[in-house]
């Protein structure tokens, strides 16, 4: 699923950037409830849930989660404006990630696996329905005169040989190793630190909820101070909080800390991140650059649920894989401080 999501997240962008993010992103709808139907309605077993949970699913969130979306709303403001409101829709996910595991344990201890599918179903239903009103911005319509508008292959040449943008790559790479080593492995490593039950799930509810926080804080703060500066003291008090959470005692009052500290910080990149890339290059081809840029994020949260699992079964413990993630914290915060965050100067078209 981490993989396919990664995968699709430019081929959507670059739909979006092409046709309209309101038509990529209802497709990835229609993807999703087809996946979920399969999961539902089919045998469950082997090949048939890799297809549904693993490349139907994974393929319809490259459409429908944080990339497409924020990267369409984000081509509607300027550079000054654009983290704020990118802000906004990274934390309305946060909402749902609040929500979504209180709702799954209590629908699944009411009416069992079948029925809380069929919510989802609905919920679904609902996302298609607003991703039609997601319109192109009149900003990025084809201009007589001026700058030379690119073509998508002299955009992509264009990022590929900006130092920034293979920087920005790398350090999206570490946030979906840990986010998705958490997201994944949280509920198995505190039964094996022998707190079973509802402190994964407060962890994860926690998460949602202060994420919300975290999104807003940061859309704003990124339309005062220097995104990348930003990001790199995000990575480093992600490094902090681990090593706090994995060095003490298991308690109910570790888990709520963690659960609010890296709240804060567990998608709060994604505004200055997708800022970054738009002040760079533009709004043209935003949705396809962000896209490129959430693939490297993806590849990471393939390895972050890879090697926890993979760490556990070799050595028995998790701890290797929270390791792993303080020292790629450390990284990250390094690689964003060369970052040249200053808008490329295109050549005019000569008369």
């Amino acid at each position: 699923q981490m993989i396919f999501w990664g995968m699709f997240a430019p081929i959507f962008g670059l739909l979006a950037d092409k046709f309209g993010g309101n038509k990529a992103v209802f497709i990835g709808f229609v993807i999703f409830g087809l996946g979920i139907y399969m999961i539902y309605s089919g045998p469950n077993t082997g090949i048939f849930f890799q297809i549904s949970l693993g490349v139907l699913v994974g393929t319809a969130l490259g459409a429908t989660a944080l990339a497409v979306p924020v990267s369409e709303v984000g081509k509607h403001f300027t550079d000054k404006n654009r983290t704020l409101a990118t802000g906004l829709v990274t934390a309305a996910a946060s909402i749902g990630y609040f929500l979504a595991p209180l709702f799954t344990k209590y629908s699944l201890g009411e009416v069992g696996w079948q029925e809380t599918f069929k919510y989802f179903m609905f919920f679904v239903l609902i996302g298609a329905i607003a991703s039609l009103f997601l319109l192109p911005s009149k900003k990025n319509l084809p201009k007589i005169g001026g700058i030379k508008q690119q073509t998508f292959f002299e955009s992509m040449k264009e990022a590929f040989s900006h130092r920034g943008y293979i920087l920005l790559l790398s350090g999206f790479f570490v946030c979906g190793f840990q986010i998705t080593l958490v997201g994944t492995h949280i509920p198995g490593y505190m039964q094996d630190r022998g707190m079973d039950g509802w402190p994964a799930t407060i962890i994860l509810a926690l998460i949602g909820l202060f994420n919300i926080v975290g999104t807003l804080g940061m859309g704003y703060l990124g339309t005062k101070y220097s995104k990348k500066i930003l990001l790199s003291l995000l990575y480093t008090s992600r490094a902090v909080i681990i090593s706090i959470f994995i060095f003490s005692p298991p308690s109910l009052g570790m888990s709520i800390f963690f659960g609010i500290t890296f709240g804060m910080v567990w998608l709060s990149t994604v505004p200055p991140t997708n800022g970054i890339v738009a002040q760079i290059f533009g709004t043209k081809y935003l949705s396809t650059l962000f896209g490129i840029v959430f693939l490297s994020h993806q590849v990471g949260s393939f390895l972050g649920a890879f090697l926890g699992g993979y760490f556990y079964d070799l050595y028995g413990s998790y701890d290797y894989a929270w390791y792993v993630a303080i020292a790629l914290s450390g990284f990250a915060a390094l690689v964003h401080l060369p970052i040249d965050e200053k808008p490329i100067i295109r050549s005019p078209i000569i008369s």
